[in-house]
């Protein structure tokens, strides 16, 4: 098989490049050459701007086209040009944030989208807009390429190479031991996708040349924070207590959702339908989502060997702001 990956050095692409590289494809990604990490082996290099230098790729035809990094429409239409003729299957990662806000009601793929305010502007994502822009990549996707596009919606993706740390947060803090602050109760809903997941699936819809639209995340209900703690707690094998504070006491105090406790959205909070997204579609396609055991753990040993440190994470509470916290 024979793949292009536009992006394909820093998370999600790496994952996806390392993914169909140990399927025995050969692999090229497309990108400005700002490596990130360490190499990638046995992959071919184009390097440029995915818009204005798509013709260093020449007359090169495709089994399949991975984007990784379209944002705004202008982006997915140069592309779908570009590809349009030279991919026979195309493969786009969106996101699970092109839902309109569903309230408390579980998504799945065939849920209201989320819409650009008329006056929005279409050239620069902002966290407003962030999901609506993604709804208009994917319509020129799906109307460019038809039934030989794949579109992958994975929620927040956790897994080695993250450098958002949202989900890397969790196993980093449990590490720490002592009393540690959750959010709600130890069955308030998380939902997220290994990275290693989501690329095996990409090169299993891949060899099936299987089309269609497919939300990534675990399986609705089978993670918690209890469970999340408790595999973090495994993970660092250390002596650390659950404190769970309910959402309006930590609302109240000022904890942003996602952002001071990532995963967390509030059970009171438009968008809790996000973390019951069904995956239904995408199991039946293959999808494998692994044990939250096996993510902690390798997302620990990861953040353990690159020397990550909780004070330093791009995502969490702070030490001191948690400690106030908890003594509140």
């Amino acid at each position: 098989m024979n793949v292009l990956i536009i992006g394909g050095t820093r998370f999600v692409g790496r994952h996806i490049a390392e993914a169909f590289v140990k399927s025995g494809a050969s692999v090229t990604l497309f990108n400005r050459g700002n490596a990130y990490g360490d190499p990638i082996q046995n992959v071919a290099f184009v390097h440029g701007d995915r818009r204005s230098d798509l013709h260093r790729l020449g007359d090169g035809k495709w089994d399949v086209v991975v984007d990784t990094c379209a944002y705004v429409p202008a982006e997915a239409e140069i592309a779908a040009r570009f590809f349009a003729n030279r991919a026979a299957a195309y493969l786009f990662i969106s996101t699970i944030s092109v839902y309109e806000s569903p309230g408390g009601r579980p998504i799945d793929e065939d849920s209201p989208l989320a819409v650009l305010p008329p006056d929005a502007d279409r050239r620069r994502v902002i966290p407003e807009t962030y999901g609506a822009l993604k709804v208009l990549c994917e319509q020129i996707v799906l109307s460019t390429f038809r039934d030989r596009a794949a579109v992958l919606r994975p929620g927040l993706v956790a897994g080695p190479h993250d450098p958002t740390d949202r989900f890397s947060y969790w196993p980093v803090r449990i590490a720490q031991g002592r009393s540690v602050l959750l959010p709600e109760s130890p069955a308030h809903p998380v939902q997220y996708i290994d990275a290693r997941d989501l690329a095996d699936f990409a090169v299993t819809l891949a060899q099936r040349s299987a089309g269609g639209i497919y939300n990534a995340v675990t399986t609705p209900g089978s993670v918690t924070f209890g469970s999340l703690f408790e595999a973090g707690r495994r993970a660092a094998r250390v002596n650390a207590t659950p404190v769970y504070r309910d959402a309006e006491t930590l609302l109240n105090a000022g904890v942003e959702p996602w952002a001071d406790l990532p995963l967390w959205l509030p059970s009171t909070s438009a968008d809790l339908g996000v973390v019951l997204s069904s995956n239904t579609r995408a199991r039946s396609a293959g999808l494998r989502p692994r044990p939250v055991d096996s993510t902690a753990a390798d997302v620990l040993a990861w953040a353990f060997e690159k020397g990550k440190r909780l004070e330093d994470l791009r995502a969490g509470l702070k030490p001191p702001r948690e400690a106030e916290l908890l003594s509140a």
